[in-house]
C-alpha cells in the first residue's frame, strides 16, 4: 500500500522547470551481500616440490609427504589428497622440506551472470541505439568499432585463440569452420598420441575436467564466448564474431556446472601454451592468490602469448580486493571490465583504477550456444570482445610481440567519460583504432564539454528516508540533449537507486552506490526524469544536483 504525501513544482530559471513527487511505500528487508572465502576442493592441495622432492619417484615422494598423489600437473607440480585431517595435512606440507609451495586446490567459476535475453542485435559490435530487454535505450556508437575495422582486416586462421572455459561445441554451424585442428592427431591413428604431446586424439583441444580428448561444451558458456571471438562471418547465416576467420582451440576445465579446479586450470593453460595458442581467453575467476597459477601465466608471457581475463562480477574495486587470475601483475595480462549499451560500467562489473585495464561490452550479449543463440551478461562476455580484437590485430600485424600488442590495444582504447577514474585506460576496446594505431577522439557524449549550462539546486533529504520514492523532472525548453550533474551521490549500493528516463519515457538505466562528481546519463529531448527509490535496510546521504548541461539545435 502507498499514498502520495507531497507534490510541488517550481521554476528555477526562466526556461528550466523541476517537478518533484514523493511517495512513501512499504518495503522488503533484503540481505546484505557477504564476502565469501575462497572455494577449494576439500582435502586437495596443489604442491610444487623442491629439487630434492622432484628427484624422488612417485611412491617415495608420496610416502615422504604423507598424502596421496592424485596426478602430476608438471614435472615438479602435483595434485595431492590428504589422508587425514585437512588442516593438519596442509600445515605438514608447508613444513616439509620437499615442498616449495602448497596451495588449496582452488575452485574457479565461469564469470557469467544469469541470462538476460532481449536484444535483437549484436550491439557490442554495432550499436545503433536499440533498447535492451528491460527497455534501456542504447547510445549509438557505443561499441567496439569493428564495423570500420572489417574494411582493414577480418581475421586469419593462422591466429589461434584458446578459449579456456567449459568447452566449445563445434557442431554449431557458426563455429565448426573456425575450429582449431591438431593436424598430427586429425591425420594420425585413433587411440595413438601421434604428436607425442602426452594427449591422445586431441584433435580440437582437450577436456581437463573429464580427462579426455572431447572438449565439447556441456554448459554453454564456452561456446558463447567463442561466438563473440569468431562466429564465422560473411557466410549468409547466423551471427558474426569479431573475427570472420580464426582458429578457436577448445580447452575445457570448467565442468557442466561451470566450475573447475586450480590443478585443471594450470593443465589447461600449459596445454594452450604448448600447442601454440596466440591468445588465451579466460572468462572465469575465483580462488585466492596462487603462486602456482601465477607461474603458469608467467610461462605464457615468456612464450609470447596474450592472457585476457575477466575482471569479475562482484561489483567491487579490484585495487582493494584482488580478483584472480585477472589481478596478477604480469606483463601479458589484460583485465577486462564490462559496460552496458550506454557505456556505463555494468552494475555487476569489477573495476580498478590501477588493476583493471579496459572495458568491453558485457550486458545482454547475443552469441552462440549449443542449442542456438542466447543472451548472456557478465565480464565473461566482455573478455572475448577483447580477445577477439587482439586476434584481429595480430592477424594484421603478426610480427608484434605480446607486450607490443597489449600496448597497442590499451593505448587505442576509446575514452568514455563514464569510465574516468574507474579503470586504467578510462575507455573501451576499439578494433578500428587498434588496427590503425590512430588516436581515438574524446568521448562525444561528455556533457562537461557542452557550452550551455544552468545552475540547479536539487536534493534528496539527507539522509533519505527508508521505503521512499521520489520523482524529479528537469526540463530545458528547446534542448535536444540534457544531463544533470551530481555534486554528491551516495546510496546503499544495489538496493537504493536512481533510475533515469528521457522525454519519451525511455529508460536510460540506473545508478546506485557512490557516483559523486558525475553527469547523469544523457537524455534525448528537453526533459530528464530522475526516479529515486529506497528500501528499508540502510539509508545513506542521497544526492545533490548542482547544475544541468544541455545542447540546443
Amino acid at each position: 500500500m502507498s499514498r502520495k504525501i507531497k507534490q510541488s513544482s517550481r521554476t528555477l530559471v526562466s526556461h528550466l522547470s523541476v517537478l518533484f513527487i514523493a511517495i512513501l511505500s512499504g518495503g522488503m528487508l533484503l540481505p546484505y551481500a557477504k564476502a565469501r572465502a575462497a572455494e577449494s576442493v576439500p582435502g586437495q592441495f596443489v604442491i610444487m616440490t623442491s629439487e630434492e622432492g622432484s628427484a624422488l619417484k612417485i611412491d617415495g615422494l608420496q610416502e615422504s609427504l604423507g598424502v596421496k598423489i592424485v596426478s602430476r600437473i608438471r614435472d615438479n607440480m602435483f595434485l595431492v589428497q590428504s589422508v587425514g585431517e585437512d588442516q593438519k595435512a596442509f600445515q605438514d606440507l608447508k613444513q616439509n622440506p620437499l615442498v616449495q609451495i602448497v596451495e588449496p586446490n582452488y575452485i574457479y567459476r565461469a564469470s557469467k551472470l544469469p541470462n538476460d535475453p532481449g536484444l535483437e542485435k549484436l550491439w557490442g559490435l554495432r550499436n545503433v541505439g536499440l533498447k535492451d530487454s528491460k527497455g534501456t535505450k542504447g547510445v549509438t556508437g557505443v561499441d567496439i568499432g569493428v564495423e570500420k575495422a572489417w574494411d582493414i582486416a577480418t581475421g586469419s586462421k593462422k591466429i589461434v585463440v584458446a578459449v579456456i572455459d567449459t568447452g566449445v561445441d563445434f557442431k554449431i554451424p557458426d563455429l565448426k569452420n573456425n575450429a582449431w585442428t591438431n593436424e598430427a592427431e586429425a591425420n594420425g591413428q585413433p587411440g595413438v598420441d601421434d604428436d607425442g604431446n602426452g594427449f591422445v586424439d586431441d584433435i580440437h583441444g582437450y577436456d581437463f575436467a573429464n580427462n579426455d580428448a572431447d572438449p565439447t561444451d556441456d554448459h554453454g558458456h564456452g561456446s558463447h564466448c567463442s561466438g563473440t571471438i569468431g562466429a564465422e562471418g560473411n557466410d549468409g547465416k547466423g551471427l558474426v564474431g569479431v573475427n570472420w576467420n580464426v582458429s578457436i582451440m577448445a580447452v575445457k576445465f570448467l565442468s557442466s556446472g561451470g566450475s573447475g579446479s586450480l590443478a585443471d586450470a594450470v593443465k589447461s593453460i600449459d596445454y594452450a601454451r604448448k600447442m601454440g595458442a596466440n591468445v588465451l581467453s579466460n572468462s572465469w575467476g575465483g580462488g585466492g592468490p596462487s603462486e602456482i597459477l601465477r607461474k603458469a601465466i608467467e610461462d605464457t608471457r615468456d612464450a609470447g602469448e596474450l592472457f585476457v581475463a575477466a575482471a569479475g562480477n562482484d561489483s567491487s574495486d579490484n585495487d582493494r580486493r584482488a580478483a584472480y587470475p585477472a589481478s596478477y601483475d604480469i606483463e601479458n595480462i589484460i583485465s577486462v571490465a564490462a559496460v552496458d549499451n550506454r557505456g556505463e560500467l555494468a552494475y555487476f562489473s569489477n573495476w580498478g583504477l590501477k588493476s583493471v585495464h579496459v572495458a568491453a561490452p558485457g550486458v545482454n550479449i547475443l552469441s552462440t550456444v549449443p542449442k542456438g543463440t542466447d543472451y548472456y551478461s557478465g565480464t565473461s562476455m566482455a573478455t572475448p570482445h577483447v580477445s577477439g580484437v587482439a586476434a584481429l590485430v595480430w592477424s594484421a600485424f603478426p610480427e608484434m610481440s605480446n607486450t607490443e600488442l597489449k600496448t597497442r590495444l590499451l593505448s587505442t582504447a576509446r575514452p568514455l567519460v563514464t569510465l574516468e577514474g574507474k579503470i586504467i585506460t578510462g575507455g573501451m576496446i576499439d578494433a578500428y583504432y587498434a588496427l590503425t594505431g590512430s588516436t581515438p577522439p574524446q568521448d562525444p557524449n561528455d556533457p562537461s564539454q557542452w557550452e550551455l549550462s544552468e545552475n540547479l539546486n536539487l536534493s534528496t533529504e539527507h539522509p533519505y528516508k527508508a521505503n521512499y520514492s521520489e520523482t524529479y523532472k528537469v526540463k530545458i525548453d528547446g534542448a535536444k540533449r540534457i544531463s544533470v550533474h551530481f555534486s554528491k551521490f551516495e546510496t546503499e549500493k544495489t538496493f537504493d537507486r536512481v533510475q533515469f528516463y528521457n522525454s519519451a519515457g525511455e529508460s536510460l538505466g540506473y545508478w546506485s552506490g557512490y557516483q559523486s562528481g558525475r553527469f547523469s546519463p544523457i537524455a534525448e529531448g528537453d526533459t530528464i526524469t530522475l526516479k529515486f527509490t529506497s528500501d528499508s535496510t540502510q539509508q545513506a546521504y542521497g544526492f545533490d544536483v548542482d547544475k544541468v548541461n544541455f545542447e540546443k539545435e
